[in-house]
């Protein structure tokens, strides 16, 4: 099957790539929705257009994410970013533990649990310290102005974890002047209920904004239920037009349910109420020949799980890097960063009552790394080196190297070849048995890709190839070693992204990947293909979006089982007045049933409405 894809598939991306410079009024397009020189944050420590980092980022805008209806951030990234899946079970809600979801995967790395994709608030990283993986359902999406997401290893930049990638939420903060705010509600299917409040204030140099969230559902299936509050503040101001600071919290508690497998005589699963929160404290310094932030966070949690587990962790640090335009061309960044986990893991009812203690410790890990790029004409090279130090393992080494060539302002090719790593996490070194030999697994990626822009700038495609290769990924041998540095990783593929306005009124975006795994990896699919489509008329705007998964393995033990859907999704809305929206939408349209969760069977055909209040 997959040969026969090939030709088609080649005569499809020579079309694109290929295609001659038309006539504007042939295909007319407005600007509003495309993007092409849009400034990243997260490829390199400087602010820099998308076209200029050597590294595959995509970019989900704020219109994106308030377009759609989900709480959480990281469920509006599928699709969106080729590359990447999240496992979901349910209507809204993750969980933790056994039965949970939430498996991140760009390339068919990210572990199980999720250890080898890094999430970063504001480029600062975010983990439970004990386990080493994300809480999802801590990530809300009102919180957030975009997500900037690194298609490979960038460990160069962010350490640890980034193995796989890096995806980074960079919060909101409130612009305008004077008072705003928003708010926002919905009801639906599963009695699932969504409450949204957000306001902020801006007064010359001072700025503020605060939100809170609640979310609930009874589940659509028996001991399902979750529920979750959320609530988050950010605080800036600016000295000067050198000089700014700004400081943020958040703390999310949430409850949830394990229904156990859909099975003959399954019993339900356990039960976790969860306490996560984060502040960080970030000044930031620009001047014409130098630029640079100093970054402070702390991020803590309480686990508590009716089957007697309790963790306390956290995960502090700090993030220190100045770029300095030295010459014509050259930017040289150079950075430390220095971070502290770990935490209490316990079991309350183990032993007859009396408990046991799995671990009482923290790690340390420092980073000192030198990044420079440099501009050739329409050639920029950059090139890379961080020297990294484990209290535990010791040293390890993580060259990057990448170029970016400009033919001419609508075609730019870029490659790039660099070593991710992700160090063995607490739970893999102390817990169930000492395990210090551990090292750290690696892998190295190679790609290549090109983006092109036709009718004038006004619609853009990119196509990314890619090659990873690893051979010591840590893996659960079971009893007596226990974890060891015996797992392999080859993978490669093709990344495509599109997006389009044909008229002033109707927008699309498109993505589609395709991963070729020497063994199946858990929470990949080996096709996922996505289109999404937009029709605004007067007051109205409607939205439609179908997404194909094939042959995606849902089973996290080694029994491999692969399932394949389709998803059709849709959404009406309409202004009726300055300041307030109603909106109607129904997701699962098809009425699939189709486990992402292997045993989890995922909701039919679900229903929601609701309004959002600005002001």
């Amino acid at each position: 099957m997959t040969n026969k894809i090939y030709p088609h598939l080649l005569a499809v991306l020579l079309l694109i790539f290929g295609a001659k410079k038309l006539d504007a009024q042939t295909f007319s397009i407005s600007t509003d929705t495309v993007q092409i020189d849009e400034i990243v944050v997260t490829g390199t420590p400087v602010r820099v257009t998308r076209n200029s980092v050597p590294m595959a980022v995509s970019v989900v805008n704020r219109a994106q994410i308030e377009a759609s209806d989900e709480s959480a951030i990281l469920p509006i990234l599928n699709g969106r970013v080729p590359g990447l899946f999240v496992t979901e079970r349910g209507v809204t809600g993750f969980g933790v533990a056994a039965g949970s979801a939430g498996q991140i995967s760009i390339r068919g790395i990210g572990g199980n649990p999720t250890t080898g994709v890094l999430m970063l608030i504001d480029g600062h990283p975010q983990f439970m310290g004990i386990m080493g993986h994300p809480l999802p359902d801590s990530y809300v999406a009102s919180d957030v102005e975009r997500v900037e997401v690194i298609r490979g290893p960038a460990s160069i930049l962010y350490g640890s974890n980034a193995m796989a990638g890096v995806i980074n939420i960079i919060t909101r903060k409130q612009n305008k002047d004077g008072l705003h705010g928003n708010a926002r509600l919905s009801y639906g299917s599963y009695n699932t209920q969504k409450y949204m409040g957000s306001v902020g204030f801006k007064k010359d140099k001072f700025s503020v904004f605060t939100s809170v969230n609640h979310d609930q559902t009874d589940g659509h299936r028996p001991h399902s239920d979750f529920k979750i509050t959320n609530g988050y503040l950010k605080v800036g101001y600016n000295f000067n037009e050198h000089l700014s600071a700004s400081t943020d919290f958040s703390l999310a508690v949430f409850d949830a349910a394990d229904p156990g497998p859909d099975t003959l005589n399954a019993t339900p699963g356990q039960e976790i109420d969860i306490t996560r929160g984060y502040w960080a404290f970030t000044l930031l310094n620009e001047y014409e020949k130098a630029s640079g932030a100093l970054k402070l966070f702390y991020n803590f949690g309480e686990h508590e799980i009716t089957d007697g587990f309790h963790s306390t962790d956290h995960n502090y640090g700090i993030n220190l890097y100045e770029a300095f335009k030295l010459f014509k061309g050259n930017t040289l960044t150079t950075g430390f960063d220095f971070m502290n986990y770990g935490g209490l893991a316990e079991n309350t009812l183990a032993m007859q009552g009396n408990g046991i203690q799995f671990a009482d410790t923290t790690l340390n890990e420092t980073g000192l790394y030198a990044f420079t790029q440099q501009e050739l004409g329409k050639l920029i090279l950059n090139a890379g080196l961080r020297y990294q130090r484990h209290s535990t393992y010791g040293d390890i080494w993580i060259p990057s190297f990448g170029f970016a060539y400009g033919f001419n302002k609508q075609t730019t090719w870029k490659g790039n070849v660099s070593k991710g790593f992700r160090s063995p996490t607490m739970r893999e070194l102390f817990m169930w048995g000492p395990n210090p030999n551990l090292d750290p697994e690696s892998i190295w990626n190679y790609e290549i890709g090109i983006s092109k822009t036709f009718f004038d700038q006004l619609l853009q495609a990119e196509l990314t190839l890619f090659y990873v290769d690893g051979d010591n990924l840590i893996m659960n041998v079971g009893p007596p070693n226990g974890y060891l540095n015996t797992g392999e990783v080859s993978n490669k593929g093709v990344e495509l992204a599109l997006q389009a306005e044909p008229t002033k009124r109707l927008s699309l975006e498109a993505t589609y990947s395709y991963i070729d795994m020497k063994t199946p990896v858990f929470a990949t699919p080996e096709h996922h293909f996505y289109l999404n489509a937009t029709y605004r008329l007067k007051k109205l705007q409607l939205a439609a979006n179908i997404q194909q998964i094939t042959n995606l393995d849902n089973d996290p033990s080694p029994v491999v089982n692969k399932e394949s859907y389709t998803l059709l999704n849709a959404k009406a809305m309409y202004q009726l007045t300055k300041n307030l929206k109603v909106y109607v939408s129904g997701e699962n349209l098809l009425d699939m049933s189709y486990e992402v969760n292997r045993y989890y069977t995922m909701p039919g055909t679900t229903v929601f409405a609701g309004l959002n209040l600005a002001f």
